[in-house]
C-alpha cells in the first residue's frame, strides 16, 4: 500500500466533505488528484471506468425507474387515495391518525423505496392532519420521520439496489430480507403510537362508515394494485426487479392519466425533468463510487483493515457490533450516499472473512443507514419533517429519541438473530 498516495486520497476527500462538496463531485476530484500524484499517465481510466461501469449495469437501472414511479405518485396525487384508505382502516383506534402515519409508509414504501420520498411525498400532509387534530407538532413530526425510514428497508428500496451493485448479492433476495423487519419495524412504532396517544390523550382519527370505507378502498386499489404488481412480479419469477419498476411505472401512469385523471402533459413533462435531474445525480454518484472503490481496491486498504480487525478479534459478533455501532455513529454526521459509496465498500472483504451472509449484512447496514437518517444531529428526514412542520428541531429531537432507541433495539435483533432477515430468502430459495 502506497500510504503516502492513500492519504492523499482521503485528506482531499475530506477537505471536500468540510468545505460541503456534494458526495460525488468530492469523489471525483479526491481521484483525479489521487491519479495525479501517482500516475498521471493513467487518468483515462477515470471516464472509462464511469462509461464502462454506469452503461454496462442493468440492475442500476431499477433505480430510476423506481424514482420516476414515486414521482408519477406524487404529481399524480395517487398518495391522497392511498391515505384516504389507510384513515379508514386505522382512523378508529386510539391516535388512529398516528398509526396511520406508520402504516402509510409501509404501504408507501412498497412503491417509492426511499425515506426521503416517503418524507417529503406525503409528510406534509400526514403532519399538518395530525397538528390539525390536537397531536404536538413536535411528536407529529418526529413520528413521520421514523415511519419514512420503513421505506427502503420494506422492498423495493433503492439502496439495496446500491448495495446489490456494490457486492453482488442478489436484489430480489434483500428484498425479500427486508420484508420481515420492515414489517416489524411498522408494528413496534404502530405499538409505541398506541401508548403515547393513551398517556398524552391523542384522538382518534376518522372514523369511516363501512360504505364509505368500501367506496375509499375501490378508489385505493388501482394505486394499492402498484404493490402486488411490483412485488408480485418479482417474487413468482415473471420479471426481475429493473423490468418490475419498468412495469409498476408503467402502470402508476395509467391510473394517473386514465382513472384517477390528475396527471397532464405539464406534469409529465416536470417528473420528466426531476427524475432526469434524480437519475443524473445517482448515476454521477454510482460512477465516482467505482473509480473510488477501484482505487482502494488497488492499494489494498480492505486488506490492511482486515489485518487490523483480524489482530484485535476473530468473532463475528464482535464485529457485526463494532460495524452497527461504527455505522451508526456515521449516520449521525454524514449522509446515506457518503457511507454507502465510500465505507460499505472497504469493509465488504471482512464480511466474508467472517463469513457473514451477503444479503444479511446488507439488510442490517440498509437499516442502520435508515436510523442514521432520523438521528440527530444531520439525519436528513429530521430536517425535512422539521421544515414541514415548521417546528423547533429540539422538541422533535426529544420526541424522536425513543423511536430511536426502538429502531437500534430492532437493528441489533436483526444482527445477531440472522433468521429475521434471512427466513423469506431461505423459504423462497
Amino acid at each position: 500500500m502506497n500510504l503516502t498516495a492513500v492519504i492523499i486520497l482521503f485528506v482531499c476527500l475530506a477537505v471536500c466533505f468540510i468545505i460541503r462538496m456534494p458526495i460525488s463531485f468530492s469523489m471525483l476530484i479526491s481521484c483525479i488528484v489521487y491519479y495525479l500524484c501517482t500516475m498521471p499517465q493513467a487518468l483515462g481510466i477515470v471516464a472509462n471506468t464511469i462509461n464502462t461501469k454506469m452503461f454496462s449495469n442493468y440492475t442500476m437501472l431499477a433505480a430510476p425507474l423506481f424514482v420516476f414511479m414515486a414521482n408519477v405518485l406524487n404529481e399524480g396525487e395517487v398518495t391522497d387515495k392511498i391515505f384516504a384508505f389507510c384513515n379508514g382502516l386505522l382512523g378508529r383506534m386510539k391516535g388512529g391518525t398516528a398509526q396511520v402515519n406508520v402504516f402509510i409508509s409501509l404501504v408507501f414504501s412498497g412503491m417509492t423505496g426511499s425515506a426521503v420520498a416517503d418524507a417529503s411525498g406525503i409528510g406534509l400532509m400526514e403532519i399538518e392532519q395530525m397538528k390539525k387534530e390536537g397531536y404536538d407538532a413536535p411528536f407529529a413530526c418526529a413520528i413521520t420521520a421514523a415511519s419514512a425510514t420503513i421505506g427502503p428497508i420494506f422492498p423495493p428500496s433503492i439502496p439495496m439496489i446500491i448495495y446489490g451493485m456494490l457486492s453482488g448479492a442478489s436484489v430480489s433476495k434483500l428484498f425479500l430480507g427486508g420484508m420481515v423487519p420492515g414489517i416489524l419495524l411498522a408494528i413496534l412504532l404502530m405499538i409505541y403510537c398506541f401508548f403515547i396517544s393513551k398517556k398524552r390523550n391523542y384522538p382518534a382519527g376518522v372514523k369511516m362508515s363501512l360504505r364509505q370505507f368500501g367506496k375509499a378502498t375501490l378508489v385505493a386499489a388501482p394505486a394499492l394494485f402498484t404493490v402486488i404488481l411490483l412485488l408480485g412480479g418479482i417474487y413468482s419469477g415473471v420479471c426481475t426487479p429493473t423490468e418490475a419498476g419498468a412495469l409498476a411505472s408503467t402502470w402508476a401512469l395509467l391510473i394517473s392519466f386514465f382513472i384517477y385523471r390528475t396527471l397532464g402533459p405539464k406534469k409529465l413533462m416536470t417528473i420528466i425533468k426531476k427524475t432526469a435531474a434524480n437519475t443524473a445525480t445517482l448515476a454521477l454518484l454510482t460512477g465516482t463510487s467505482f473509480i473510488f472503490s477501484f482505487i482502494i481496491a488497488r492499494e489494498n486498504v480492505p486488506n490492511v483493515i482486515a489485518q487490523w480487525v483480524t489482530g484485535i478479534t476473530d468473532n463475528k459478533y464482535l464485529f457485526l457490533l463494532v460495524i452497527n455501532v461504527v455505522f451508526l455513529l456515521l449516520g449521525c454526521v454524514l449522509d446515506v450516499s457518503t457511507i454507502q459509496y465510500v465505507f460499505v465498500p472497504m469493509v465488504l472483504p471482512l464480511v466474508s472473512l467472517f463469513g457473514i451472509d451477503l444479503v444479511h449484512f446488507g439488510v442490517v447496514i440498509c437499516l442502520n443507514m435508515m436510523i442514521g437518517l432520523s438521528t440527530p444531529p444531520f439525519g436528513m428526514v429530521l430536517f425535512i419533517v422539521t421544515g414541514l412542520g415548521k417546528t423547533k428541531i429540539a422538541g422533535v429531537i426529544r420526541e424522536i429519541i425513543p423511536m430511536v432507541l426502538i429502531m437500534i433495539a430492532l437493528l441489533l435483533v436483526c444482527t445477531y438473530v440472522p433468521q429475521v432477515i434471512m427466513f423469506l430468502p431461505n423459504l423462497m430459495g
